[in-house]
């Protein structure tokens, strides 16, 4: 068994993935990861980041273990003291079309394509490798074990809840500021009620079954 795949599955040190790809010889190591796989609405969200050799944040992990509060402080820093960051998304649309999984992969393809530090190696959250021509690793829950892919997570959570504030005020009435998109009790209850909008992923359970028609 190699070292990466006796340590795929046990928790390790933030940069322990990072530093394992350095002794290989890589010197641009992109993690990268997602938010808004599950919601009904809006787009998802892909996040790279490439981390500088004296990145230091304190505190920061999986952005689901962070605060809004917390996300928030963390993605200037992030933005100020990375290396790189690339942001892509996929669109309502696209997800309808494609599915969601090949939306995100497309999402992460963007971000990457985004970084304006061509990445030599990517660590990526998931088990779902990139059709990309560029060495990769594949991380089971790596926003909380992987620093950059932790940065990633946090860079795609925020930008994404900035987005869904947007599309908050250009259709008010479903609450997309607070639940973002996800499938609340109140989100259930207002699509239930006026009806899915132009924003709701026409392909998800929890949306399909109020479409007119």
């Amino acid at each position: 068994m190699s070292n990466l795949e006796l340590f795929n599955d046990i928790e390790v040190s933030t940069l322990y993935f990072e530093q394992l790809a350095s002794r290989r010889g890589f010197r641009a190591i992109a993690g990268v990861d997602e938010a808004g796989r599950g919601p009904l609405a809006g787009p998802v969200v892909a996040a790279a980041v490439i981390l500088s050799d004296d990145f230091d944040l304190p505190g920061l992990t999986d952005s689901k273990k962070l605060t809004e509060k917390q996300r928030v402080r963390f993605y200037p820093q992030i933005r100020q003291q990375a290396l790189a960051v690339g942001v892509g998304v996929a669109t309502v649309p696209e997800i309808d079309r494609i599915n969601i999984l090949q939306a995100t992969l497309l999402a992460m393809q963007r971000a990457i394509g985004r970084l304006s530090l061509s990445p030599d190696h990517l660590l990526i959250d998931g088990i779902t490798p990139l059709p990309v021509e560029i060495s990769q690793q594949t991380l089971k829950k790596g926003d909380s074990r992987s620093l950059s892919v932790a940065a990633a997570s946090v860079v795609a959570k925020v930008v994404r809840d900035r987005i869904m504030l947007s599309l908050d005020r250009q259709q008010p009435g479903y609450g997309f500021a607070r639940h973002k998109g996800y499938g609340t009790v109140q989100h259930r209850q207002a699509i239930a009620e006026l009806g899915p909008n132009r924003h709701h992923r026409v392909t998800f359970a929890g949306v399909k079954e109020h479409l007119e028609g």
